[in-house]
């Protein structure tokens, strides 16, 4: 065995696909005791060339070494066994087994008649040595978010994980689990771990990284140390220009209601209550920004407003008129905007071409239309005009948009919304997966239609973006309003405690 000073090394590694190279001869070496985070843009390579390290790809090119000897992982089981694990953005938990049960699941050591109390002690322990609370007899379901992603980490660490690698880990969390969890991932590097975060915050990577590798169009093209790096040096590297982080805001025109919610309950899938007496309005423009941790009826509220979930009772108006349980239908009439968190499974028709999505909304109208038919060469002269408008970059405007980017799909979608002129705009976590060129290209354009005097109600997971667009801010905790606030009159702390259910003594701004 050859000394070394890293636990993992990457060396040379490609990886393709069809018509695609993911990864381009990638050098990456992560060090014991060390944070080490990947940057780079949507289609970048970062999961691909982490998938590699954690076994679910082979590279076509390439050695991986790990404590100085090659490797060749061709499963995760290979990679967890070399010590490497990956806590994914979406978990993989079985909602009724309890803590301990998900832990030892796929454990071929565990005999078939396991010692139980052994085993929840064994995991107790690893829990508060690594500051990972979380009690072993609880069935996942009654787990936070926050929570469950404890149990994934403490799986990797009961298999004896040297090497973490987290997807995106803040995602759900609140800015108090946030802050948990990054003291968790240093105690973890301080003993002697490696810690692999992907992440497209920038502000988290100014607070954790040790070093930062940067990849860009498959190729890595900086390793830098921590303190030999700024923000602004980390946005150019990734997308090769300058990226505007404080974005110009002027001061809202607040003019009539819009959107009003009055008393609204709603069901989720399970049948159980989804939302329970929500009363909100939005004004003409102004942004209201809706905060929670996920599965607290972001999604119930952004449906019942688009018609997609039927109201159970309250009622819903837009502009005046009652729009409540009319359908998906009038509510585009009504001129409702959606941009829905699953862009390309929601928001557009992945096997379908640009033109076609574009006119998804107007193939009713009369100038799209020739007799019974479609005029496609109409629609194709109104693509092309909207493609441009909206940066839109593409190869064929014929040709399926899932082969599109993230970024580009958002746009694609922004450019057919927008366009519409809608009274309304519902934005669902417009930048969710996308890289900070593209957010940058999303936050302009809902700040651009705030100020032609559309009404955004924007719904986020992050706090950075709710503070940096809204007007105002609504808390949703367990399907109701906790907080409805003046973005100028609180702070991510207060969000923070109403987000999980606490409320302020200061009263709310209406």
């Amino acid at each position: 065995m050859v000394e070394t000073e890293f636990l993992v090394e990457m060396r040379q590694v490609s990886k393709r696909f069809p018509g695609v190279l993911a990864n381009d001869r990638v050098d990456l070496a992560l060090r014991p005791g060390e944070i080490h985070v990947l940057l780079g843009e949507n289609g970048s390579g970062k999961s691909t060339l982490m998938n590699i390290l954690a076994g679910l790809y082979r590279p076509d090119e390439g050695e991986i070494y790990v404590g100085g000897r090659q490797v060749s992982l061709r499963s995760p089981r290979d990679a967890i066994e070399a010590g490497i694990g990956m806590v994914h953005q979406h978990f993989k938990l079985v909602d009724i087994f309890t803590v301990a049960e998900n832990v030892i699941l796929g454990d071929r050591n565990i005999p078939f008649f396991p010692n139980r109390r052994r085993i929840e002690r064994h995991i107790a322990g690893l829990s508060e040595r690594y500051g990972l609370r979380v009690d072993p007899q609880v069935r996942v379901w009654q787990l936070s978010v926050g929570e469950r992603q404890r149990v994934e980490i403490l799986k990797m660490l009961y298999r004896g994980c040297r090497v973490l690698i987290l997807d995106e880990p803040t995602a759900v969390l609140t800015p108090g689990e946030a802050r948990e969890l990054f003291r968790n991932l240093r105690e973890m590097a301080d003993r002697g771990q490696a810690v692999v975060v992907i992440t497209h915050k920038l502000q988290e990577v100014m607070e954790i990284a040790d070093r930062v590798t940067v990849l860009r169009r498959g190729r890595a093209v900086a390793m830098l140390e921590r303190g030999d790096f700024t923000a602004r040096d980390l946005a150019w590297l990734m997308v090769g220009r300058d990226v505007v982080f404080q974005v110009k805001k002027p001061p809202s025109e607040r003019g009539e209601i819009v959107l009003e919610l009055r008393d609204v309950h709603a069901l989720s899938d399970f049948g159980r209550p989804g939302l329970r007496g929500v009363s909100l309005t939005v004004h003409a423009g102004e942004i209201l920004g809706v905060a929670g941790v996920a599965g607290n009826g972001q999604r119930e509220l952004a449906e019942v407003v688009t018609g997609l979930r039927p109201v159970r009772a309250g009622s819903i108006h837009l502009a005046g008129c009652n729009i409540t349980n009319v359908g998906v239908r009038r509510v585009i009439d009504y001129g409702v905007g959606y941009i829905p968190e699953d862009r390309l499974g929601a928001g557009l028709v992945p096997g379908l071409g640009t033109v076609d999505n574009l006119i998804l909304k107007d193939y009713r109208r009369p100038e799209f239309r020739r007799g019974p038919f479609l005029d496609r060469r109409r629609s194709r002269e109104r693509a092309l005009e909207r493609v441009k408008r909206f940066d839109v970059r593409l190869s064929d405007l014929e040709a399926p948009v899932k082969l599109l980017s993230g970024g580009n799909l958002q746009r694609l979608l922004l450019a057919r919304e927008i366009s519409a002129n809608p009274s309304l705009i519902v934005a669902v976590y417009p930048v969710r997966g996308l890289d900070v060129g593209a957010t940058e290209d999303v936050h302009r354009m809902l700040l651009e239609q705030r100020s032609a005097g559309t009404a955004i109600l924007l719904i986020s997971e992050d706090l950075d973006e709710i503070f940096k667009l809204s007007d105002r801010i609504a808390v949703l905790f367990e399907g109701a309003v906790t907080g409805l606030l003046s973005v100028d009159w609180t702070d991510p702390e207060k969000i923070g405690l109403l987000m999980m259910g606490e409320r302020p003594a200061e009263e709310a701004v209406p």
